[in-house]
């Protein structure tokens, strides 16, 4: 039996003062991280270079927020987001991320992706929090496209007209 104990349901406090920051390929593989963002994820340098992105993924994280995150960037735009993810033990963590896209300076191509991440406050994390819950609802029992449906409907209540390379930013100028 593993005497590793699992800290599920506990968040972890996050310095304001300092940034998480990772690379990944254009592929979602991770090829850079800095030392905070190992020091809050609990895994290895090791385990983290080459590995995809999702090895942090919070299950409590809608699908569809991937879904417009990966388009956008795919496209070469940037893109903010509210994430929730998963350190190694279980612990989580909530950030507010600035996702960049990286170029070949030869060939203008998409080579990759940068995301710097920083605290946010409680109570941007509580309305997110609903937000998601309610988006995962919609997952599950009506699939990602009414899910996508409800968020940008959402937003439109909130008198505004919504592109969506700025859902995330939107939502989080709301609180």
């Amino acid at each position: 039996m593993s005497t590793e104990k699992i800290l599920i349901d506990e968040e972890i406090q996050l310095d304001p003062k300092r940034y998480i920051v990772s690379e990944t390929d254009e592929k979602g593989r991770i090829t850079f991280c800095n030392d905070y963002f190992i020091e809050i994820c609990g895994y290895s340098k090791e385990e983290l270079i080459g590995s995809p992105h999702n090895i942090i993924r919070h299950p409590d994280m809608p699908k569809v927020v991937f879904k417009l995150l990966w388009e956008t960037i795919k496209q070469g735009k940037n893109i903010n987001a509210v994430v929730k993810n998963r350190a190694k033990d279980g612990r989580y963590y909530w950030i507010f991320t600035e996702f960049e896209s990286r170029r070949d300076v030869d060939t203008n191509e998409i080579i990759g992706y940068t995301a710097s991440r920083k605290t946010i406050s409680k109570h941007i994390i509580e309305v997110i929090a609903n937000l998601y819950s309610k988006l995962l609802v919609i997952e599950e029992t009506q699939g990602i496209e009414e899910s996508e449906k409800y968020l940008i409907e959402f937003l439109r209540e909130q008198g505004e007209d919504i592109e969506f390379v700025n859902i995330m930013e939107e939502i989080h100028k709301f609180y």
